[in-house]
């Protein structure tokens, strides 16, 4: 276990923004993130548990309490055979280089969340998704530290109560569950099409053969499509899409639809339909548009870049002009997707 103290937040979250925390305590095992907890809920400490720090907003005052980063490693397989193979990672494997190592299997189910930034444990909180799949797709089960009961726990999917970059733990439980390990199953078949409209069309572009198409073409696209649309943390401080694509009534769709026809919309259900926020944005004239030194980013405007903002304050405001554009032009409230502390 290691421990620092009067850590700055802006070096460990990727917006850059935010004050101090306390203490800051690394645990690399479950034994010591039970110990560490109960040390800091001894001293009477607020507690944050941090994982990369890519979908978290911090506020300018800080937080006077311990921030407990979760660097539990480790990747085990459960069961293989034919069809699918079902895998354990610690929470502290960094999500990327695990999809990395799944797609190096020829294993597909997370393949299209390829780039996506954060840790393993962080994926279940958000039920983080992209270009058709979803945490959700592949989850089976979780192993977690329950403050409550003060002992270790596994929730299965349906306890989860995943839903659209939503989930128990930062929705009714938020702060119960410290997550250590996911468990996912994932299969051996090749990605079959067709596939979400923006990857479809880049393979198109590119002359991919789109029925015999590999995970690993399938990570390589990905990976080229966000390079373009997402700009990397370490260049430009973002934390990636700020905004979530907002889920509407049908009725409210189709009155859209025809004011502007070139709207994209996507079925949800059989009453409600998805757009994509960085549509609304741009159709604002909103991209590249810099607030309060916070950048509308030029290649995906649901990206907000934090370019010269002095801090949280700088950060609303520029949210709030935003959201009041374009509930202004389309009766839509855009909800931010990175918690905030």
């Amino acid at each position: 276990m290691n421990i620092q103290t009067n850590i700055a937040l802006s070096t460990l979250t990727t917006m850059k923004i935010g004050g101090n925390a306390d203490r800051v305590v690394n645990v690399t095992s479950e034994e010591e993130l039970q110990r560490a907890y109960n040390n800091s809920k001894e001293l009477g400490q607020p507690i944050y548990i941090l994982g990369g720090g890519s979908n978290l907003i911090v506020h300018d005052e800080g937080f006077a309490g311990a921030i407990i980063r979760i660097k539990i490693m480790g990747i085990d397989i459960l069961d293989d055979n034919q069809e699918t193979a079902t895998i354990t990672a610690g929470a502290g494997e960094t999500w990327d280089v695990f999809v990395q190592q799944m797609v190096g299997r020829n294993l597909s189910g997370i393949e299209t969340m390829s780039g996506i930034p954060g840790t393993v444990g962080a994926a279940p909180v958000q039920n983080i998704g992209a270009y058709g799949q979803e945490l959700a797709d592949t989850f089976v089960s979780l192993r977690a530290y329950d403050t409550q009961s003060d002992d270790f726990v596994i929730l299965k999917k349906e306890d989860c109560g995943f839903a659209y970059r939503h989930s128990i733990f930062r929705g009714e439980q938020v702060g119960r569950y410290i997550i250590t390990h996911v468990t996912l199953t994932l299969n051996k078949k090749p990605p079959v099409p067709p596939f979400y409209d923006a990857l479809q069309q880049h393979l198109s572009q590119r002359q991919v053969n789109i029925a015999g198409v590999t995970v690993q073409k399938i990570r390589d696209a990905v990976i080229e499509i966000r390079s373009n649309k997402l700009p990397d943390p370490s260049q430009l401080p973002n934390a990636g899409s700020f905004f979530k694509n907002p889920i509407v009534p049908l009725q409210l769709g189709e009155t859209l639809k025809a004011t502007y026809p070139e709207i994209p919309i996507y079925p949800v259900d059989g009453i409600r339909v998805k757009i994509p926020a960085g549509w609304l944005i741009q159709s604002c004239d909103l991209k590249g548009r810099v607030f309060h030194g916070v950048k509308v980013h030029d290649g995906n405007a649901v990206v907000l870049v934090n370019e010269s903002a002095q801090g949280y304050a700088d950060l609303a405001a520029a949210r709030k002009e935003i959201t009041d554009c374009v509930y202004r032009k389309f009766k839509i409230t855009l909800e931010q997707e990175p918690l905030e502390l």
